[in-house]
């Protein structure tokens, strides 16, 4: 099918509880207003509490299920902010629906042989370390969802190593194979676990990446709704183990 294309009905997440990593902006902040108007009631998380103050303000005044804020620091959250998060989740919801590990971070564009040992520490901590850590921590909550749905961000330098990528690309490689391992597991059989891949859209952080480049010619974060939607509803129930093109 063409994810691009999908055609959600307008009550395809009511009464889901989804967790939304990188929520403040970009993608996860466009994933939080879509899943919010779509019935869900979202969890968001992210660095910078006043962003996320002003999502929650945004979602409340269009009328969808009232959301909640759970700010953590994914380079350095330990096993005990985990925990935390586990107890907070637990005692407002019962349970969680779904997980869109959004967050990420870049790092920096040069040659492995000068690539900083700290940045990579970074990038591996946030992209690929905490995706991992907070999916096994919340594993107990997902597992009393009727069917829930983890979606890993993935990148077209997750599908193939590029040079000057560094360690972005190395991250968005393991990232997919977190992915399938979960997936092929089978240890809980009413959570699928799945990759998407955004594609280029107009980011902050794709502009970072690429400074030259015209972000007005790139696809709005909106316009990849359908796909994120897809993910997260019913309709993917067969999807286990599998890696998506947004813009497809």
């Amino acid at each position: 099918m063409k994810y691009s294309e999908y055609q959600p009905r307008t009550d395809l997440l009511k009464g889901r509880i989804i967790l939304i990593t990188g929520a403040g902006d970009g993608i996860g902040r466009a994933a939080a207003m879509s899943y919010a108007l779509h019935g869900a009631t979202v969890v968001l998380h992210g660095r910078t509490l006043n962003k996320l103050e002003v999502i929650y303000d945004e979602i409340e005044s269009l009328g969808a299920p009232q959301p909640a804020i759970l700010p953590l620091q994914l380079s350095s959250a330990s096993d005990r902010d985990y925990e935390l998060l586990f107890n907070t989740l637990e005692d407002q919801f019962g349970r969680l629906d779904g997980i869109l590990h959004n967050a990420g971070i870049l790092g920096e564009r040069v040659p492995l042989a000068h690539y900083p040992a700290d940045v990579w520490d970074d990038v591996m901590a946030v992209n690929l370390r905490a995706p991992f850590v907070l999916t096994q921590a919340l594993l107990p909550l997902l597992e009393r969802s009727d069917n829930a749905s983890v979606v890993f961000a993935s990148s077209g330098v997750g599908r193939e190593a590029r040079a000057l990528w560094g360690a972005y690309s190395v991250s968005k490689v393991a990232i997919e194979a977190v992915s399938k391992i979960f997936a092929s597991e089978h240890v809980y059989p009413n959570i699928r676990f799945n990759c998407i891949n955004p594609g280029a859209t107009r980011t902050a952080m794709r502009a970072k990446a690429y400074p030259e480049e015209d972000p007005l010619t790139l696809p709005t974060t909106e316009s990849i709704m359908p796909a994120y939607l897809y993910l997260m509803g019913e309709d993917s129930l067969h999807l286990n183990g599998q890696s998506i093109d947004a813009q497809d």
